[in-house]
């Protein structure tokens, strides 16, 4: 059985990382979304707990998709499932380099973990999550970008005033 784990910290999860799971999930048996607990260096919006939640609701009609959360080095954790190879998606250049460092690394932690970047559709290519809650933050509709669940909770947020950027 091929087993790839699909990596983030996912807050909150797009619709472009969604196009990305979807595609790696019909390239292998078993797709992992790993929700990372503890993304050092970064704000979080959303708890562990919202983050596997809302990732959950948005794949549940993918039956070869299992989220979790997970914490320390991914090629561990990637190991721990027996997992053959790391997902990533790529959006643009400056993701190319982060990714292309990323991987030399995870290479040297772990070389019998193979790496398959996807890149995503062209309607993602600008979306991030960082830029998503800032939108939103503002008042913007992001609607259109993540799915029915995702949207919720952000507007939910938004009207609590717990974003905090």
């Amino acid at each position: 059985m091929t087993v790839a784990v699909y990596a983030g910290t996912f807050d909150p999860i797009t619709n472009g990382h969604l196009d990305v799971a979807m595609r790696a999930a019909k390239l292998f048996d078993k797709l992992y979304i790993g929700v990372y607990d503890s993304p050092a260096g970064k704000r979080i919006l959303f708890s562990t707990e919202e983050r596997v939640k809302m990732a959950k609701e948005a794949t549940k009609n993918i039956p070869n998709i299992e989220v979790r959360a997970f914490t320390g080095m991914v090629v561990d954790w990637a190991i721990s499932l027996g997992a053959q190879t790391q997902v990533r998606g790529l959006r643009m250049s400056s993701d190319f380099e982060h990714e292309f460092e990323m991987a030399l690394m995870n290479k040297k932690l772990c070389p019998d973990l193979e790496l398959v970047c996807l890149m995503t559709s062209l309607q993602y290519q600008f979306l991030s999550s960082s830029l998503l809650k800032e939108v939103a933050n503002l008042g913007g509709d992001v609607d259109s970008l993540v799915p029915k669940n995702v949207a919720k909770a952000i507007r939910q947020k938004v009207l609590d005033k717990k974003i905090n950027l």
